[in-house]
């Protein structure tokens, strides 16, 4: 066999277990990092897959690849409805509340593993970002959701924290070359990281939506490549100009998911399964860089430093940025314990190694360990930490069918999958009484298992999904027949064509 025979057959199986891995995360609980980190551990050197991998420079680019298709995947799904909600807390957690907990963490790991401040301050930075994406996924397994603020407090401030852990991290870094940066030159940098970071992910973003509806390609499987491309594009174009890439594609994304695009639907399921891919790819290659027998001998200084990340210096930093915007305390307790580690401090936990620091590897093994620990610990008891205080809300029952209308060009008009609750004003009515503005048409009732073609007395039940052909300006009568009056979002478009 060829060699590429070999590496396709290898890269297929783990594809594979990665999958099955999924399966097992929601059956049991066990957060998805951990196994598909332990699945790149077992395929490692060290385990039954004796596959020998040792570079950090490949390691670090797999993991900023994987990141800016994670993160331009997150916008696309987040809202300018819950960023108007939760904004203000969310920035203060992922600026002051990363460096809080950077510096807390960085005095516990310089004093436990007996290395100097700095380098312990650069062990608290690379540590101090959360992961959201392994919130929810925790949470979706329990079967419940957060409150809305909370909920969108907590995704806002993980797709933008990474700037500034990465920032934090970089100039620990500058600090402890032989020739270090000075303060001023730091703070330029982070400066123009956010402002560049930004001003490119707005422009590209608006860009792409432009690009978008005037291309008019033939093939619809081509628009999702298209977003992708464009998506790649925005952050070489950042980072080129000393941008931060990570924020440009995550703002990017935003705009173009809350923005009228050509096949929209199959974009977004497309960028669903690749960022999928890219968390799979991502923590197996970092698992293969981890050398289990190594890692055992940072137990103790690990669990150490994981105790003041996880009991003291998470739960400072979010007192202190959550209190001047009136959050419950059981909210408060829930963002402290909810704030688990992921893809970004295990990737940025290769720059020390790939800059030949002393300690380097130090750092690795503790930062590998530290996120596996906040991984299995608070991913594990997360849903039970919520029960307890009150904040299990029920997930929103899943749609029984998935309608799919693929159109190539703009058309004047939308299909709108409506959820029927208690509080809506449309249940136990029956479609004759509902009052539907001229160019709405109800297309379909599905009511658990059963799809009801509407007639005129056909009435309206809790828990159905009413699937509405809107015609252009009809919208907003529609969501006052569907919606209740406490709503704050609009339902999500089966397809905007």
């Amino acid at each position: 066999m060829l060699w590429i025979d070999d590496a396709l057959l290898v890269a297929g199986v783990l594809l594979l277990l990665g999958v099955v891995t999924s399966k097992i995360s929601a059956r049991y609980g066990i957060p998805m990092l951990v196994l598909f980190l332990g699945l790149g551990m077992l395929a490692g050197s060290d385990g039954i897959g004796g596959i020998e991998f040792e570079d950090p420079i490949q390691a670090n680019a797999v993991g900023s690849l994987a990141l800016a298709i994670i993160l331009f995947h997150g916008g696309l799904g987040t809202t300018y409805t819950s960023i108007a909600s939760a904004w203000k807390p969310s920035l203060v957690l992922a600026t002051l509340g990363v460096l809080i907990t950077s510096v807390v963490t960085g005095l516990a790991a310089s004093w436990i593993l007996q290395i100097s401040l700095l380098q312990g301050m650069l062990l608290g930075s690379i540590v101090g970002s959360t992961d959201a994406a392994a919130v929810f996924s925790v949470l979706r397994t329990g079967g419940f959701a957060l409150p809305p603020k909370l909920a969108s407090t907590l995704e806002i401030e993980s797709g933008s924290n990474d700037p500034m852990a990465i920032f934090l991290t970089v100039g620990c870094i500058e600090l402890l070359k032989p020739d270090p940066a000075s303060t001023g030159e730091l703070l330029l940098m982070f400066v123009k990281q956010m402002m560049i970071g930004s001003i490119f992910g707005v422009l590209a973003g608006y860009l792409a939506v432009w690009l978008t509806n005037r291309i008019k390609l033939d093939s619809a499987g081509l628009y999702p490549l298209l977003a992708t491309g464009l998506c790649l594009i925005t952050f070489g174009m950042t980072s080129f100009f000393d941008g931060s890439g990570f924020l440009a594609v995550y703002i990017a994304g935003i705009v173009m998911g809350n923005n009228r695009i050509v096949f929209q639907n199959g974009t977004l399921l497309f960028h669903d399964a690749l960022a999928w891919l890219a968390q799979i790819m991502m923590f197996i290659v970092l698992g293969l860089l981890c050398f289990p027998k190594t890692l055992v001998t940072y137990t103790w200084a690990s669990l150490g430093i994981a105790v003041v990340l996880i009991l003291i210096a998470r739960p400072i930093a979010v007192v202190i940025s959550l209190l001047p915007f009136r959050f419950r305390w059981q909210e408060m307790v829930l963002a402290s314990w909810g704030g688990l580690k992921g893809a970004v401090p295990i990737t940025l936990a290769t720059f020390p190694l790939l800059y030949h620091l002393e300690h380097g590897n130090d750092i690795f093994n503790v930062v590998f360990f530290v996120v596996v620990v906040s991984a299995l610990v608070q991913g594990w008891s997360l849903p039970w930490v919520a029960r307890q205080l009150g904040l299990n809300y029920p997930m929103p029952p899943s749609p029984p069918l998935q309608l799919e209308i693929n159109s190539l060009q703009h058309v004047d008009g939308e299909i709108v999958d409506f959820t029927i609750t208690s509080e809506s004003p449309a249940v136990r009515k029956q479609v004759r009484d509902l009052g539907l503005p001229e160019g709405a048409t109800i297309a379909l009732i599905a009511r658990q298992e059963e799809f009801i073609p509407p007639q005129g007395k056909t009435i309206v039940s809790e828990g159905d999904h009413v699937v509405v052909v809107i015609k252009g300006g009809a919208g907003e009568s529609v969501n006052r027949i569907f919606m209740p009056e406490i709503a704050s979002e609009v339902p999500e478009s089966v397809e905007r064509t």
